[in-house]
């Protein structure tokens, strides 16, 4: 993110606002374990959640046992959040980054993101994630990405966002990925107000 400290604004968050005071969070993440079984979860593949924070999704990978998994996040405060829950489980690797200027060390086979993208606000950041997913999915590989929908908020965290339309995100990431499904979701926070998302597979295209 371009004109502001982003990591600072993040880390600030989440050590001054407990798990269940930020609009986002999930007791269970169930939308996104079902996209990702939709896009051919299975044993032995490699994933990454971006922007993955403190989220109860790497709970749900990491006690499989059989998935390799990457957690990527701006916040060191949120990557510890969610590595308090998980002492006895070694495989998780953790990363503190940000997600437009990182090099991966390694291909996935999918790549998950539930409302990151969408706080990406320039065409420059917009461009850098999608060369970044493309260095990093292996051929393919699937991506999903959730974004507030084009009648979601326009701010979150006091930040403003983008909303997208499925084709409008889809031609954001042609020619590179094909959009393979998409579905609209209403979030509701703790606080019982409801978000509206769009949620998106993407396969990585042949080159």
């Amino acid at each position: 993110m371009t004109g502001f400290d982003a990591e600072a604004h993040w880390e600030n968050v989440y050590r001054s606002k407990g798990e269940v005071e930020v609009s986002w969070f999930e007791e269970t993440p169930a939308l996104s374990i079902r996209l990702l079984q939709t896009a051919g979860l299975a044993p032995g593949m490699a994933v990454i959640d971006v922007g993955g924070g403190a989220s109860r999704l790497v709970d749900a990978l990491a006690q499989s046992g059989d998935l390799e998994v990457t957690i990527l996040d701006l916040s060191t405060a949120a990557l510890e959040k969610a590595r308090a829950r998980l002492p006895d489980i070694p495989a998780v690797k953790w990363v503190v980054s940000d997600v437009t200027a990182w090099t991966p060390d390694k291909k996935y086979d999918l790549w998950h993101d539930r409302a990151a993208f969408h706080f990406l606000t320039s065409p420059e950041d917009r461009n850098a994630y999608v060369r970044v997913m493309d260095q990093t999915l292996k051929m393919g590989g699937k991506a999903i990405i959730g974004t507030f929908a084009a009648d979601g908020p326009e701010k979150c965290s006091g930040l403003p966002t983008m909303r997208y339309e499925p084709g409008e995100l889809a031609s954001i990431l042609a020619p590179h990925f094909l959009l393979l499904h998409s579905q609209r979701h209403q979030h509701v926070t703790p606080w019982g107000s409801v978000q509206k998302f769009q949620f998106s597979i993407f396969k990585k295209a042949e080159e």
